[in-house]
């Protein structure tokens, strides 16, 4: 069956805490794109991320997408490696678009075969994740509430942003752990805003409040950094911002630059290339796992069909972070007692959401 319409349209959804910050910055909508194809009457379904820190915005995802159209219309609806490759090496754009095209390929392939998507990833060895849930940067009295109303809903994995000033870190992990007792899983993400020394000294402080990883603690760029930090302390220091194609997977690998990668549809490009940077991770024995997905529930049912499928994932993944949006315009996932389940059904097993003053999936 031939590709017969490929169309976009916005999908903004309000946070419901305005004043959610990360090291990064702060906005208080989570924007993407919703990409729609149709082959033989059947749709399939994508997200393309708005993700200003990584390079993308509405306004490019817009062009970038429209510029990819006459590359998708009228290709065969299984014809996803050939797309891809020709959007990859022969047009301009964000890898975040790419996603956008790429999970709705493989969601329109799944559901004209009437098969869950993880079946095209060989099928699923596990149905069923915990969910890490993410601690915006607040006062450490703030956070410790916000991580006692989470573990009260039976989440068990925690990860707290923090920013670089290492007395007021150290206090926020600290107050957590007061807060949620001994068995609560803690990890750390400063979103490069630390220097190599200076973060070796503040997560070995933060290493007493006993916390699993710590994740991208100095810029992208400072690999070198990167291997200190890994080497001088005693968390796990996993690489997030400095994986940002596949050549940098290879290189944190092949380098032993740092002990885990974490792993982003948005990020990468898309399922295929998540899939080829997990194969990377295997071969040279790195951890690797699932970040932050934030965004619509479409996006986490993307990557938690290819989740699935990977007996490798070594910690739990960000799967959960749909639940701090408003106005997903899709529905059919949710997390239950610090768990989220794999979706019945053909392609994501999700579908358009049909809630009155909600956006819809439609085309624009």
């Amino acid at each position: 069956m031939l590709i017969e319409a490929f169309d976009f349209s916005p999908c903004v959804m309000p946070k419901k805490d305005p004043a959610w910050r990360f090291a990064l910055g702060a906005r208080p909508l989570t924007e993407a794109m919703i990409v729609k194809l149709v082959a033989g009457g059947v749709t399939g379904y994508g997200y393309a991320a708005a993700a200003p820190h990584m390079g993308s915005t509405m306004a490019s995802l817009a062009t970038d997408l429209a510029r990819f159209r006459d590359n998708v219309l009228g290709r065969e609806h299984d014809a996803i490696a050939a797309i891809m490759d020709s959007l990859e090496h022969k047009l301009p754009g964000s890898a975040q678009a790419r996603a956008g095209v790429d999970c709705a390929l493989h969601d329109l392939l799944a559901r004209i075969l009437d098969v869950p998507l993880t079946t095209l990833f060989g099928g699923a060895v596990r149905h069923s994740f915990p969910v890490l849930r993410i601690l915006a940067i607040k006062t450490p009295e703030e956070m410790a509430a916000n991580a006692l109303r989470l573990t009260e809903q039976g989440v068990r994995y925690l990860k707290l942003k923090i920013e670089g000033n290492a007395d007021l870190d150290v206090a926020r992990v600290g107050a957590v752990r007061k807060a949620v007792g001994d068995h609560i899983h803690l990890t750390v993400d400063a979103n490069q805003s630390y220097t190599a020394t200076d973060a070796v000294a503040a997560i070995n402080r933060m290493a007493a409040f006993g916390i699993d990883l710590v994740e991208q603690p100095v810029p992208a760029g400072d690999h070198e950094g990167l291997a200190l930090v890994s080497r001088q302390s005693e968390v796990l220091v996993e690489a997030d911002e400095a994986a940002a194609s596949l050549a940098d997977i290879y290189h944190l690998v092949s380098r032993r630059l740092c002990g885990a990668v974490s792993l982003k549809l948005p990020k990468l490009g898309g399922l295929r290339n998540v899939l080829a940077a997990a194969r990377l991770c295997e071969a040279g024995g790195m951890r690797y796992r699932f970040g932050a997905a934030v965004g619509s529930r479409l996006l986490t049912a993307h990557a938690l069909h290819l989740a699935a499928s990977l007996p490798g994932i070594s910690y739990a993944c960000e799967f959960g972070e749909f639940d701090r949006l408003l106005d997903d315009p899709f529905e059919g996932l949710e997390t239950r007692q610090g768990t989220i389940d794999l979706p019945d059904g053909p392609g994501t097993g999700l579908r358009p959401a049909a809630r009155a003053g909600r956006q819809q999936a439609g085309a624009a």
